[in-house]
């Protein structure tokens, strides 16, 4: 494979979790990277601790996503890692608006993303997506996220045919300790990690870092379209 030398990548999402882990993996193979978030500070932060540049966007707006690009001219490699914390909880109690919003960042603002970044992308260049193993091993009261995950697999096979041959793939996370938890209190998030991690066959949950990986992977792989890489560490076996 090759290295990201001289290379353009714009995260979008980029100032956290998995795509702040793939924003410092990608400076560090050698490509010039972009982040972006609706957080003026954590872009701010990303900016000062990584060396990349970043924009501040409300991702869910297609206006503003269409003036990012815009402003960013042509690049290699999209990254879509947006999103807020899961929606979990009964189907009874759900709340429609909620579930609404939820579908807004991590469905329609990747579908708006890819659409707008298309045209700029060049030769060679990919878009990678993220969904997660909830879509094919969704639990009790995750109908939101697991409708989410299944979405946005169809959606990586879909934009693959229409935008080929600009590639487009998928990378779908299992348990890992991300941002996403911190709405749990921190004795809770550390025991579920506990817990989860003893399930999987590795042992533990896993790192951004672990799933950085495999976003590189399929930015640099020039044969690989329509696929989801999964890095769950086993959880779909279970």
């Amino acid at each position: 494979m090759k290295n990201l030398e001289a290379q353009k990548v714009v995260v979008l999402g980029g100032t956290s979790g998995i795509g702040r882990a793939v924003a410092k993996a990608a400076r560090e193979g050698g490509a010039s990277v972009i982040v972006a978030s609706s957080s003026s500070a954590k872009v701010e932060a990303t900016k000062k601790d990584l060396g990349v540049d970043g924009r501040a966007v409300d991702l869910t707006d297609e206006q503003a996503t269409a003036a990012l690009f815009e402003a960013l001219g042509p690049f290699d490699h999209l990254v879509y890692t947006a999103g807020e914390s899961l929606v979990l909880g009964p189907l009874a109690a759900l709340d429609a608006a909620t579930a609404r919003r939820a579908f807004d960042l991590r469905f329609f603002g990747a579908l708006l993303a890819a659409k707008l970044a298309a045209p700029r992308l060049r030769k060679g260049g990919s878009i990678v997506l993220t969904h997660g193993i909830a879509g094919v091993r969704p639990l009790a009261g995750w109908s939101v996220g697991a409708s989410i995950c299944g979405a946005m697999e169809a959606l990586t096979r879909a934009l693959a045919v229409e935008l080929a041959p600009l590639r487009v793939n998928a990378v779908s996370p299992g348990f890992v300790r991300t941002p996403l938890w911190s709405n749990l209190p921190e004795a809770d998030r550390e025991a579920l990690y506990r817990d989860a991690g003893a399930k999987l066959p590795v042992g533990r949950v896993g790192e951004p870092e672990d799933i950085a990986e495999a976003y590189l992977y399929l930015m640099q792989n020039a044969f690989s379209t329509g696929q989801t890489v999964i890095v769950d560490g086993g959880g779909v076996l279970g």
